[in-house]
């Protein structure tokens, strides 16, 4: 892509004027090259979109990271929710970007084309309805995502106890953003000198936890929501903290996000899940980075319910997506990509879901 070519692109967003007020400021004020991370895949499409890292000084690479919670979700969670999708007299509910997302052995689409009933919902208290109107069926959600959809599940757990309900689970899956960074910026291969915070997340959770992140690695971090107006101002406030040599978390987004966060939020979810040790898909285990339910919702656990022992895993021998997901290489270096890996037949997960890195360089020409 040139940069006619990516400018045409911005000129279609309504505050590009704005936008290349704030890249000529980069490209006036950068005295060399940096590293930033975008740790939202909602981000990482938004710059490509308006073409954004074509319009951005040469010294800066933007560098992908494992903010897309579809892509993440451990392989084994993945083979779980199969499993538990072609079990009789179950009817297994997820959102819609989970179906297409390949296990082991084929994708909960393929489940449901076979007569499996899987249902897409738009929130987890539509799975506990579903489970109130079949109680002669086990109605499963599958609680993918990071802390911005941990509330809404920890209130479908909560409402179900309410109700009594004996035929509603969850397929625990939510994952932390801090201890992902802890795990990028403490690896031997890391090369990030800033990151860009998702802006969702911060709404929820605050920017508390990633105070003493800048600190421990002295990696300043910039809040930033997902218009190109936003990212390029946390682009340049990130800029401007390493060209100062300061180390600090600034919030960029003010309009939504506040240090402390959303408090009712953060009670709910610790009033019923616990941080637990997690596997990432690509990546592998993180300490204290997801979610499990406490003890005393224990029984609302889709995997106490169902036999999910003995199954068996097996990933793409070619697929990088881990390595992608880590920063550490592009989508299109993966031989794969764009050949034997397409939207239309995924071999991971970055390809198929809509805050993949590697669907968003295929959907929007970075080959």
């Amino acid at each position: 892509m040139t940069e006619i070519e990516a400018l045409e692109l911005l000129s279609n967003y309504r505050d590009a004027k704005l936008v290349k007020g704030v890249v000529s400021k980069l490209h006036q004020q950068i005295t060399r090259p940096w590293s930033l991370m975008e740790i939202c895949g909602g981000q990482t499409h938004a710059i490509m979109k308006y073409g954004l890292d074509q319009l951005l000084p040469n010294e800066i690479e933007l560098i992908h990271g494992p903010g897309c919670p579809v892509c993440v979700t451990a392989l084994e969670l993945i083979d779980q929710a199969l499993w538990i999708a072609q079990q009789p007299n179950v009817i297994f509910t997820s959102f819609g970007d989970m179906l297409r997302v390949p296990g082991s052995q084929g994708d909960l689409f393929a489940v449901k084309a076979a007569g499996g009933q899987v249902r897409v919902v738009y929130s987890p208290l539509d799975a506990v309805k579903l489970a109130q109107e079949n109680p002669d069926q086990q109605v499963v959600f599958f609680a993918i995502g990071f802390e911005t959809t941990a509330p809404a599940n920890a209130m479908a757990v909560i409402q179900a106890d309410k109700l009594n309900l004996d035929n509603f689970s969850i397929l625990p899956a939510n994952v932390l953003v801090p201890p992902a960074m802890h795990a990028i910026l403490s690896s031997p291969d890391n090369c990030i000198q800033g990151f860009l915070a998702a802006g969702h997340v911060c709404t929820v959770m605050g920017y508390w936890e990633y105070l003493p992140i800048t600190e421990r690695y002295k990696t300043p971090i910039t809040v930033t929501g997902f218009e190109p107006l936003d990212l390029v101002n946390g682009i340049l406030r990130t800029v401007t903290m390493l060209e100062e040599g300061r180390c600090q978390v600034e919030n960029a987004y003010s309009r939504a996000v506040t240090c402390a966060g959303n408090k009712v939020a953060q009670k709910l979810i610790k009033q019923v899940f616990i941080p637990v040790n997690r596997n990432w898909r690509g990546i592998g285990t993180i300490p204290k980075s997801g979610y499990g339910l406490r003890d005393e919702f224990h029984h609302f656990d889709a995997t106490v319910r169902f036999d999910t022992g003995k199954i068996k895993r097996s990933e793409s021998s070619i697929c990088i997506a881990g390595q992608v997901l880590q920063g550490l290489k592009k989508p299109f270096d993966c031989p794969a990509f764009g050949s034997s890996c397409t939207p239309q037949s995924p071999l991971g997960a970055p390809m198929v879901s809509s805050e993949g890195a590697c669907a968003a360089y295929y959907r929007f020409g970075r080959k």
